[in-house]
């Protein structure tokens, strides 16, 4: 067993009808460019029921369908927000506690001890968050989940990453389907990302589940003068 294999991410969304919401986070194989990729999956009519719209400092979800929205509460955030040399990507509004909490001069990890998984029993749907350091590609993820099956207890575990080029790390909600849905568990996956935007974007669209995809967002960041790239794909538009 080679511990240091990078998976191929086509194979892993293929492989997989319900990952949930998930997070990507790495560095472009010609080693100039920070990845980040958010998306979101849904099983009932609330959660697919969604898109993603571009924001000043990242993107929000907004209902497709105002008519149909039904609770707003855990599926209408702003997954990715860009603060000072720091770009947050979560699933949820804590992306906001984190944002909140750099403002103040604390940190990724301080922000997310005041939160826990989603009141959402009994799948207890982990919060899953990552931050990238623009200045020079480091980041970090982290995953609040909880402890058992009665939702008594919330786990939390923080990753934190030196960048490597061609190599991403990916963070879900879910192992799988099922009911209730079980959560991810164990380290981040060790995946492949490109150096091409629209090809990596088109690699993830195409190998997320049809019947459940939602939205997916994907930027590239360069971490020679900061410009950026970015793509939003959604199901409903």
């Amino acid at each position: 067993m080679n511990i240091y294999d990078i998976g191929s991410i086509a194979e892993k969304l293929a492989g997989n009808t319900y990952p949930g919401r998930g997070i990507i986070l790495g560095l472009t194989p010609d080693g100039k460019k920070a990845v980040a990729a958010y998306f979101i999956m849904g099983r009932s009519q609330n959660s697919r029921n969604r898109v993603f719209l571009p924001e000043p400092d990242g993107i929000r979800t907004e209902a497709h369908d105002p008519a149909l929205l039904k609770d707003p509460s855990l599926i209408i955030y702003h997954p990715v927000r860009e603060y000072g040399d720091f770009l947050i990507v979560t699933n949820g509004d804590q992306t906001d506690t984190v944002r909140d909490y750099l403002s103040k001069g604390s940190d990724f990890e301080s922000a997310l001890r005041t939160r826990c998984f989603e009141p959402d029993g009994p799948n207890w749907t982990p919060r899953i968050s990552g931050m990238t350091d623009l200045r020079n590609g480091n980041y970090k993820l982290s995953i609040l989940k909880s402890a058992d099956p009665e939702g008594s207890a919330c786990l939390r575990q923080t990753f934190e990453y030196a960048p490597l080029p061609g190599l991403g790390h990916f963070l879900h909600t879910y192992v799988g389907d099922g009911n209730p849905i079980p959560s991810f568990q164990g380290e981040p996956e060790r995946v492949d990302v490109l150096d091409d935007i629209d090809a990596y974007t088109e690699l993830l669209w195409k190998n997320l589940n049809e019947d459940n995809k939602i939205s997916l967002y994907v930027r590239y960041t360069a971490l020679g003068d900061g410009s950026v790239e970015q793509r939003i794909v959604n199901k409903h538009i």
